[in-house]
């Protein structure tokens, strides 16, 4: 796989590129299977539109879509662990998708994607987010009930990508090589101001072969998540989410978890004045201990749209709970579920568990095409007596080795060419200085460096 996907996807590539730019308008989603293709029934059938709808019955009501993706990285790290002359390491990572949708009249539909992701050159091998080889990422069936009006019911059974909300809990993880997936079912009510999701997902063993990821064979996952838009008054969000983890670590020890979390969300985006505002608070157990733990998140910020360069200024502002005893039996770390991977940077190095970060970002619109961002991330502990998390929540660092608060400061550019709907390029710089926190528990300590280069063809 690792020698054969890259010179199929050069040539696909190439291919591709001589029509995309004649694309038919649809937007490219985050969700492949947000799409939709049904408007080009009657267009023209260039090969394109053939290639995204392509009917099958007389009627075109039954009809199946094609598409994919080809996405290339070049990652360069300096010092990632904080270890002075630990030196030089990069990746070649690699991302190649199909996928098909079969739709069979309004009501049913067929969807099923393959996904390869690769990663070279590595002198540490590839992370789990960084390789798997050749997996199922989506394969299920959604029967659609239409109700009165623009309402209507659906059922998705199999196995599916899961994204809610700003990605701070329940993400599809896109800034990785690896996509995040789920097993399992949802229903799903849609109407023009209101929409519900309930679900009952597994969270698959994912392994870096070809087709050798397992199914857990239990519920990790499950909850509801609903949206409300009120008119001129903001987007409000309202959740429940419940997982199990057998062997769940934390500074605290390693138990089996059960853990609830009850959370809502006001939210505005687009033009003029933005906000994000997010708490959450969880409770269960931790093997017999109680957990007890919350999180806060805020974000503002201003886009003055009549200003060259539209730029847009935003603070973000984190409090997220850390284990206020160790080795007391209760815990207080919040758990971020299953968070997207990017959300405190591109390359982010501190998960968001026992953490309190500060958040300046501006953003230009260079041009119609190109974008570019300047972020500065500050990092404390919230807690003395925890310590610090992997991006994914996973335990990395015991936190009773210092008596410091302050973790470190990320500093962060980027920049993203948008060529069409379908080609993009982006590419960024990380220097991360790091803090009291990390002088203590890292002896030869050194500032830590990134930087990346990316990009992606959709279909």
């Amino acid at each position: 796989m690792k020698m054969i996907c890259p010179y199929l996807a050069i040539n696909v590539t190439i291919f591709l590129c001589l029509f995309t730019a004649a694309a038919f308008g649809q937007a490219i989603k985050l969700m492949r299977y947000d799409e939709d293709y049904s408007g080009l029934k009657d267009s023209s059938r260039n090969f394109y539109n053939t290639l995204k709808f392509l009917p099958l019955s007389g009627s075109k009501k039954v009809y199946i879509t094609f598409g994919g993706e080809a996405r290339a990285e070049y990652g360069g790290k300096i010092n990632e662990d904080w270890i002075k002359d630990q030196g030089f390491n990069y990746s070649i990572l690699q991302r190649y998708a199909l996928y098909t949708d079969l739709h069979i009249g309004e009501q049913l539909r067929i969807f099923a994607q393959l996904n390869s992701a690769l990663e070279n050159g590595s002198k540490y091998g590839p992370a789990p987010v960084d390789e798997d080889q050749l997996a199922v990422q989506n394969l299920f069936v959604e029967y659609n009930i239409p109700l009165d009006g623009d309402k209507k019911i659906a059922v998705r059974l199999g196995r599916q990508e899961v994204n809610y909300g700003s990605g701070r809990l329940i993400s599809v993880r896109e800034g990785t090589t690896v996509r995040q997936y789920f097993t399992g079912a949802k229903l799903m009510y849609a109407a023009s101001k209101f929409n519900l999701d309930a679900f009952v997902l597994e969270a698959d063993e994912v392994n870096f072969g070809v087709f050798d990821n397992r199914p857990s064979h239990q519920a990790n996952l499950w909850g509801a998540y609903s949206n409300l838009n009120i008119e001129r008054g903001g987007n409000f969000d309202f959740y429940y989410l419940g997982i199990k983890r057998d062997h769940a670590e934390f500074e605290e020890g390693m138990e089996k978890e059960i853990r609830h979390t009850i959370a809502t969300r006001y939210w505005k985006s687009g033009g003029g004045f933005i906000y994000n505002l997010e708490a959450a608070y969880q409770f269960g157990k931790f093997g017999n201990g109680n957990i007890n733990a919350w999180t806060m998140a805020i974000e503002m910020g201003y886009m003055f749209e009549q200003t060259k360069f539209k730029p847009s200024i935003n603070l973000r502002n984190d409090y997220i709970s850390g284990d206020k005893k160790a080795r007391d039996g209760n815990l207080q770390t919040f758990n971020p579920l299953y968070p997207k991977g990017g959300y405190f940077g591109f390359n982010p190095l501190i998960g968001p568990a026992n953490l309190i970060d500060l958040h300046p970002y501006v953003t230009l619109i260079l041009t119609d095409k190109l974008t570019a961002q300047a972020d500065v991330v500050v990092n404390w502990r919230y807690s003395l007596n925890d310590g610090i998390y992997r991006p994914s929540g996973n335990f990395n660092t015991a936190g009773s080795l210092s008596n410091h608060r302050f973790i470190g400061t990320t500093y962060l550019l980027s920049a993203d060419y948008q060529f069409n709907l379908n080609l993009s390029f982006s590419i960024g710089g990380q220097y991360f200085k790091v803090g009291d926190f990390i002088k203590d528990i890292v002896p030869l300590w050194d500032n830590s460096k990134f930087f990346n280069a990316q990009v992606s063809l959709k279909f």
